[in-house]
């Protein structure tokens, strides 16, 4: 204690009963107990739950469970954090699992006031080892006492609550979904998140369930807003005129209208805020809120296992069928298009289509890499013809002089008729390859060459000029380089590997 404490400040009493050694009775004998517990807690969120009080039962719990066996003497309390996330995760039980292989770790024991709070599924299970390993016993009041893990009893029985608080979640899940699907459709409630580009988020009056009212909390609802919305119907516009995503993206970089991250960079400053991309747009035309209609549940989260979750990142997120979508049965806000117009524009194809209706054939589609900038060529129909294309990233809704190298194009039958003569700088250690590559020299089949290429995973690198064959199994095939030595030879196909994957960065030094 220094000077400047006072010593009103000091709980004299609550210190000294934290820190009194147990004794307990033994055969006659009093003896001081010297278990040390760490107390772990958790509580999921701060805004609906009270973590002061949820800590202070979880404590109690604990607490009460420990008596007369010894004392808590370290705590750790995550706020804020999912059941589901791994312990590896949450920032509490991530020092606990740290201190656990300490030597000097100060406790004997871990202690929890509620299975529930600090496990989920069988992450008590795989604790096991760890704490067997370092001699730290679990104490569970659902045990009433330690845990013995190297007992089928209590293996079962961590199994048994692990499937309850699984099933716990699963159940608050499917309820909360229910419920949010049914305030969508029947009410068209503003169920969260950012709005859409082209409104804000405006009072709608308290809320409907009095609880909550008298806690203060309001309903919201969209409103367009007024420097914004305007944008977002000439989009819509020019769709049904026929433009292409390209081209609308490119007329709104070259007028100069901020996009949507510039435009709210309060909650977007990990955006860089310069232009408009092909998918924004895109998603703009696809998004059916513009029609003044509540939609919810328009994408979903694939929940990953639970010792992948971390904080904030729970699963991969995926468009849902429009089946599963929860539409308001009458409009909750002010429309920026009608729905007819919005189903129009889903219609809408800037593709270039052939004169005669039928579709078209790339047999090498796929199999083709830019030799300049290392990324797959786009099929094209170039003047009738069936060709290639590589623009090196760029898209035509970046201005001209945004472009550096040019636009690579290659038909469809220069390219084979280069293959075809690669095919003599190929050998083999397989007798079937090489028979294989002779009739495709002799019948010279397009088709017959595609299926090869594919069967052998071999890539066509295309340059102005010329074409060289790329290999992803050297054990099975080899490049015949010319004017090379034998021991050179051999490194070419893995050189070749190598580079190729530096391109694609997936190289492990």
């Amino acid at each position: 204690m220094n000077a400047t404490t006072d010593v009103s400040e000091v709980d004299v009493l609550g210190l000294w009963a934290a820190t009194r050694p147990q004794r307990v009775r033994l055969y006659g004998r009093v003896v001081e107990t010297g278990l040390r517990f760490a107390f772990y807690g958790r509580v999921s969120t701060e805004d609906y739950q009270d973590p002061v009080s949820s800590r202070r039962w979880q404590f109690d719990f604990a607490s009460e469970l420990v008596a007369g066996h010894g004392r808590i003497v370290a705590e750790y309390f995550d706020v804020g954090y999912s059941r589901e996330i791994a312990w590896n995760n949450r920032p509490e039980a991530a020092r606990l699992l740290a201190a656990i292989t300490d030597a000097a770790r100060g406790f004997d024991a871990i202690v929890v006031g509620e299975y529930a709070r600090a496990f989920y599924g069988s992450q008590a299970i795989n604790l096991a080892p760890l704490l067997r390993e370092h001699g730290v016993q679990l104490w569970l009041p659902e045990a009433d006492g330690p845990v013995d893990l190297d007992n089928p009893t209590h293996q079962a029985l961590l199994m048994l609550l692990g499937a309850q608080a699984k099933q716990e979640v699963q159940r608050a899940r499917f309820r909360t979904t229910a419920a949010m699907q049914a305030q969508a459709r029947e009410q068209g409630r503003h169920l969260g998140g950012r709005p859409p580009y082209g409104y804000r988020i405006v009072d709608a009056g308290p809320h409907f369930n009095r609880a909550h009212a008298a806690w203060g909390r309001r309903l919201h609802r969209l409103e367009p807003e007024p420097e914004t919305a305007p944008w977002v119907r000439w989009i819509f516009a020019r769709r049904l005129e026929g433009h292409s995503v390209a081209s609308i993206t490119r007329m709104l970089n070259e007028i100069g209208v901020p996009c949507p991250s510039a435009a709210d960079r309060k909650r977007n400053r990990h955006r860089p805020g310069v232009a408009w991309h092909l998918r924004t747009v895109a998603a703009i035309l696809a998004n059916p809120r513009y029609t003044g209609r509540q939609v919810w549940n328009r994408q979903q989260t694939n929940r990953r296992p639970t010792d992948d979750l971390v904080p904030g990142v729970a699963g991969n997120r995926k468009l849902t069928p429009s089946q599963q979508w929860a539409i308001s049965d009458k409009p909750a806000h002010e429309a920026l298009v009608s729905e007819h117009d919005f189903v129009a524009a889903q219609t809408v194809s800037a593709k270039c289509q052939p004169v005669d209706g039928t579709s078209r054939r790339y047999l090498l589609a796929g199999l083709l890499r830019c030799g300049t900038c290392g990324r797959s060529m786009e099929s094209q129909l170039s003047h009738g013809n069936t060709a290639y294309r590589c623009r090196h990233g760029h898209t035509s809704a970046q201005p001209v002089a945004m472009r550096q190298a040019p636009n690579l194009y290659l038909r469809e039958d220069v390219i084979l008729g280069r293959a075809f003569a690669q095919l003599q700088t190929i050998t083999s250690r397989d007798a079937a390859i090489l028979q294989e590559i002779a009739r495709l020299q002799q019948n010279r089949n397009a088709t017959h060459l595609a299926a090869f290429l594919r069967t052998h995973n071999v890539m066509i690198e295309c340059r102005a000029t010329s074409i060289s064959l790329e290999l992803d199994q050297q054990e099975l095939i080899i490049i015949r380089s010319p004017a090379s030595d034998p021991e050179q030879e051999a490194r070419i196909p893995r050189q070749r590997v190598h580079q190729r994957k530096q391109t694609r960065g997936i190289v492990d030094d």
